[in-house]
């Protein structure tokens, strides 16, 4: 495993790196693409959340567990380095919005405010525009809530079992969630449907699950942990299985079927596992050379801002004539009207004004407030 100086998994940024990406793509290419990038991206991230969380909670309950106010201690220094990190930018960006008056801000602002922006999509089956990539932080933070309490009052030696089960039932709501939706005599839901399948909390929790049994192989299995993950075949193998699951779903007629709606997630995140699981034990040759890259550390590092910025840069579905972006490829075109309609002009630039934001964002004020976490160490 290559770590930093403060014990920082090196090929994790660049995983975040791949994640954020991924993303990034799906979204700039959407005229053209019918391959769910965004969504592996997506699930990549809540493994790899599963994993860096489950990894922090159980060695903090190592110190505090059976101490004095240990589990006060450990729930208050998980909370408060997780609002530190995530709360600022967040809320800047809400407020941001809020002023500029940007559609459904302030329609929608407790659902924004109070994370539940995956809940009021489940429940009213349509997604909010310019702000629907929020949905992934409010399940983030929703998980964040119950699994300190999970970690921490489980034994260790019962918690496998329990993630198992919080596996299946993931797995076992989105085909309920599948089959109960089923538009009479076909074998298809509506996106109505599988929108529901793919933000709420519960239907996520295959991932995180994976997540947590990587913690808990490298912590109490570290022998099994180095064996499993010694080998890059198996990222190729979990690979192969996401791509079979895509070509299953768009061989049949309608889009929202049963491989896409139930089993996606779960291909995807054990795919994500994985890849996590090698790069934490390090790849070698030109994957070990991709993801310790300078750039794509730097990209990882800002990985959280390019993911939340990215939809107020540019969407093609929600910014309008007016939006900043638009003017400025309408002012490009005016001078080289041949660039107009090119996608791949449009996503440089895109991704271009993307990173720029994001960096000015990470180092003028979430570095600084990130520091604060130093005050609260485990």
């Amino acid at each position: 495993m290559r770590t930093n100086s403060e014990g920082h998994i090196i090929q994790l940024d660049g995983v975040r790196f791949i994640a954020v990406g991924l993303v990034l793509l799906d979204h700039l290419i959407v005229e053209i693409n019918i391959i769910p990038f965004g969504a592996l991206g997506v699930t990549i991230f809540f493994v790899l959340s599963g994993f860096l969380i489950s990894r922090i909670l159980l060695k903090s309950k190592e110190k505090t567990y059976g101490t004095p106010g240990g589990f006060k201690k450990y729930l208050r220094k998980f909370l408060i380095r997780r609002t530190i990190r995530i709360f600022p930018v967040y809320y800047l960006i809400i407020a941001i919005l809020f002023i500029l008056n940007v559609p459904p801000v302030r329609d929608k602002l407790a659902w924004l405010a109070l994370y539940g922006t995956n809940i009021y999509i489940a429940l009213h089956k349509t997604w909010m525009g310019s702000v629907d990539h929020l949905w992934s932080l409010a399940v983030e933070e929703q998980v964040y809530l119950f699994f300190p309490f999970l970690i921490f009052f489980i034994p260790k030696n019962r918690l496998v079992p329990v993630l198992g089960l919080m596996g299946i039932f993931s797995i076992l709501l989105r085909a309920y969630i599948f089959y109960s939706g089923r538009i009479p005599g076909t074998n298809f839901v509506t996106m109505a449907e599988w929108t529901v399948a793919y933000v709420s909390t519960p239907a996520c929790f295959d991932s995180f699950a994976l997540g947590g049994l990587m913690a808990w192989m490298q912590l109490y299995k570290n022998d099994l942990f180095v064996k499993f993950f010694n080998k890059s075949w198996p990222v190729l193998l979990g690979l192969l299985g996401w791509v079979l699951v895509q070509w299953w779903a768009k061989s049949l007629a309608q889009p929202f079927n049963f491989p896409y709606v139930v089993l996606d997630r779960t291909l995807s995140s054990i795919f994500g596992f994985m890849l996590i699981g090698r790069a934490v034990m390090g790849f070698k040759g030109w994957m070990a050379a991709f993801l310790e890259n300078p750039v794509c550390i730097y990209l990882g590092k800002i990985s959280y801002g390019l993911y939340l910025y990215h939809n107020f840069v540019y969407n093609h579905f929600h910014s309008g004539p007016m939006h900043p972006t638009v003017r400025l490829f309408r002012k490009i075109y005016q001078y080289i009207p041949s660039l107009e309609g090119n996608i791949a002009f449009e996503a440089t630039v895109v991704v271009a004004l993307t990173v720029l934001v994001a960096s000015v964002s990470w180092h003028f004020f979430e570095k600084p407030i990130n520091a604060l976490k130093d005050k609260y160490a485990y």
